[in-house]
């Protein structure tokens, strides 16, 4: 199983671009979608392969942030 996480675009440069999960930074291969920097994309092995709305990835987020949180609580 995958879990697609967003990511926000920080910046960019050629077909690379470093990109932000929440306080941890790392590289993706952008080339194969149409991403600009505050953009949020899925990354998937390296790759950007879906460019989000902030709206939608804000919400992705914060279900996020309520799993954990009721996985920390045992609920």
């Amino acid at each position: 199983m995958c879990l697609a996480v967003p990511a926000e675009v920080k910046s960019i440069e050629g077909h690379m671009a470093t990109v932000d999960y929440g306080g941890v930074s790392r590289t993706a291969n952008i080339s194969l979608v149409d991403a600009k920097v505050g953009d949020f994309v899925i990354v998937h092995a390296g790759y950007a392969i879906q460019v989000m709305g902030r709206e939608e990835a804000e919400k992705t987020l914060e279900m996020f942030r309520e799993l954990l949180e009721l996985e920390s609580t045992g609920a």
